[in-house]
């Protein structure tokens, strides 16, 4: 999805959006504020899903699903599909301008502790049995969401200190596309979905949100299984 939300930012008319499968559908994402991202519905609503009219979700989160599964229910029905499900498991915490990135060993801990978790999904997946979420929790009003999104989703604080060396890694991985290196600088377009993909994977650490991520460990998991632990939170 990354890749194609961020091939549909920089040239909508040449992007991908349309998908089809004989097996179900099976959406991985983060929990944002205990609902699917926003970024995530919109790119499943402007998609066409052919073929299986299934479809399961499975989300990560840091602490607790909340209510996304009544969330990603109404995504399913708006879809016209049929809902399989919603499966979650915890990851280490990255979301670093509220929260806090757990030290190394822990985190690869909560990564262990989540395998069996993992397997009992892919193998109810893999059998067409509906997923269950063991890290549901209580409701929260819409008013939240909109807080949340209103005041916490954007890049108004992103800076960047003189450790930068305009390597672009940052511009490259944002699926947004909402970062453009200027004389060898990140600048941020306002079109943030603040997943911390920029601030967390920079080699050098030179890219903090105001006061809230000074000093804070950065935490980024690569595709191919590499833990990011660039450096000890200095409080």
């Amino acid at each position: 999805m990354n890749k194609i939300m961020r091939a549909r930012a920089l040239d909508p008319f040449k992007a991908q959006y349309a998908f089809e499968s004989e097996s179900p559908y099976v959406v991985v994402c983060p929990t944002y504020c205990w609902h699917v991202p926003r970024v995530v519905e919109d790119f499943l609503l402007d998609s066409r899903l052919l073929g299986s009219r299934k479809i399961y979700f499975f989300l990560t989160c840091g602490s607790g699903t909340g209510q996304a599964r009544a969330h990603a229910k109404k995504i399913a029905d708006k879809l016209e599909m049929e809902f399989m499900g919603m499966g979650s498991a915890l990851m280490p915490e990255n979301y670093i301008t509220l929260f806090r990135a757990p030290p190394p060993d822990t985190a690869v801990g909560i990564i262990r502790a989540s395998t069996s978790m993992l397997e009992t999904a892919a193998g109810s997946i893999r059998t067409g049995r509906p997923l269950t979420d063991g890290n549901a929790g209580p409701a929260m009003p819409e008013s939240v969401l909109s807080f949340y999104y209103k005041h916490f989703i954007h890049d108004k604080k992103f800076r960047v200190g003189s450790a930068c060396t305009g390597c672009g890694a940052c511009a490259a991985l944002c699926p947004m596309a909402n970062i453009l290196m200027k004389d060898h600088r990140p600048q941020w377009q306002g079109h943030c979905t603040q997943c911390q993909a920029c601030i967390a994977v920079c080699p050098s650490d030179a890219i903090e949100f105001g006061l809230r991520s000074r000093g804070k460990r950065r935490y980024y998991l690569f595709a191919d299984g590499r833990q990011k632990f660039p450096r000890d939170e200095e409080d």
